[in-house]
């Protein structure tokens, strides 16, 4: 049988700490610390017992899991996005950030609206939750999907599941996105925002988004499937990579999906040698973009009752690590990402070593040494 590694990234659960936060207008962000002072009952044994209350200065729940370790982890590349997180923890940096904006210049709205045969509203920074509210209306009365974006680098387009079409949603996304690419603009993910609804209801988004991202540089990746590891993707991880060096793709429509998912194929016993690999994004999109922390809280409970679970079950040749891609402190002011550190949770039931832990890179690292693989990539960085 093969060995296993399984990393699942809690998006946005970060623990502050970041040494230059405040760079990015985030001093003081700390999505888990400010959850534990803000709601005193918050509980989560099983994350306990993997050392995330030691790593985060509070009293454990109870005993330390035997071979397990916790650490902080910093985030090098510039950025505080998805994108940069993930290309990061698998060994791909950025010197310099995404391309951000407050709106996409009039010249190229004109060429993606001639190419796409429709003229778009909005054209600016705001939230999802605030967008529809504002514009889903007009988009029901002209046809015309909304274009927005926020602090991270995204390029954003929702229209209605049930007038405008997702597959024609989709169609659309993938012309920005190359119209993107040709013109040079560095924009992390153009993402489809499908949404069900009106305006006597209220506007719904529903969980058929798709993200068409840049394509990175070499990765841990690359290597692992050029080592026959298949690498399988669970949630939005292939979207992320661009499809890049994934050899199976699992989409799913949320955490409680995601969790089944990893548990089904964890049932498995694999014949060759697997990496899992996992986001789970309800904490960032449900709760952390919407500053709600009881939400958010409730969400980490969710998977700390799984991941006890899980851990029953985890068998002597596997590696479970669990991370974050960047932080969104529910009590920090605005709606965006906050630049913080990660906590890192490591356990495997062979003794594994998983050496000293400090940036988000040495997450890819980690992978490969626990497969005996060498990177074939002396430095990583940027995309290509």
């Amino acid at each position: 049988m093969g060995k296993r590694a399984i990393l699942i990234v809690l998006d946005s659960v970060g623990c502050g700490g970041a040494p230059d936060a405040a760079a990015y207008g985030d001093a003081g962000a700390d999505t888990l610390g400010h959850l534990f002072e803000g709601i005193p009952g918050l509980r989560l044994p099983n994350l306990d017992s993997l050392g995330l209350a030691g790593l985060m200065g509070r009293e454990p729940s109870g005993p330390l899991r035997q071979g397990a370790s916790a650490f902080r982890l910093t985030e090098v590349s510039a950025g505080k996005d998805t994108t940069t997180g993930h290309w990061e923890l698998m060994g791909c940096l950025l010197e310099e950030p995404f391309y951000t904006c407050e709106s996409f210049p009039q010249g190229f709205v004109d060429t993606l609206a001639a190419a796409c045969g429709t003229e778009f509203i909005g054209n600016k920074a705001a939230s999802g939750t605030q967008i529809l509210e504002e514009l889903g209306g007009e988009h029901l009365r002209t046809g015309f999907p909304i274009l927005y974006t926020s602090a991270d680098s995204v390029l954003q387009i929702a229209a209605h599941e049930g007038t405008f079409g997702e597959g024609r949603l989709q169609d659309v996304c993938r012309t920005a996105r190359r119209l993107l690419d040709e013109r040079g603009m560095r924009v992390g993910r153009v993402i489809s925002r499908p949404f069900t609804g009106d305006e006597t209801s209220g506007f719904r988004r529903t969980a058929n988004r798709h993200d068409y991202s840049l394509t990175p540089g070499g990765t841990v990746l690359d290597d692992l499937v050029a080592k026959h590891v298949e690498v399988i993707g669970v949630g939005k991880i292939s979207d992320i990579f661009a499809g890049k060096a994934i050899s199976v793709s699992h989409p799913t429509a949320g955490n409680a999906h995601g969790m089944a998912l990893v548990g089904s194929l964890c049932e498995e016993r694999a014949d060759q040698e697997e990496f899992i690999f996992a986001n789970l994004v309800d904490f960032d999109s449900l709760y952390g973009h919407r500053r709600d922390p009881l939400g958010y809280a409730r969400c980490l409970v969710e998977f700390d009752v799984w991941l006890g679970g899980f851990l029953q079950g985890l068998h002597p040749d596997e590696l479970l690590m669990i991370t974050a891609d960047h932080g969104n402190d529910p009590y920090h002011p605005g709606t965006d990402h906050t630049r913080e550190q990660v906590p890192c949770l490591v356990v495997s039931g062979n003794g594994f070593d998983p050496g000293e832990m400090r940036v988000f890179a040495d997450v890819g690292e980690c992978v490969l040494r626990f497969f005996q693989k060498k990177s074939n990539l002396a430095k990583t960085r940027g995309y290509g």
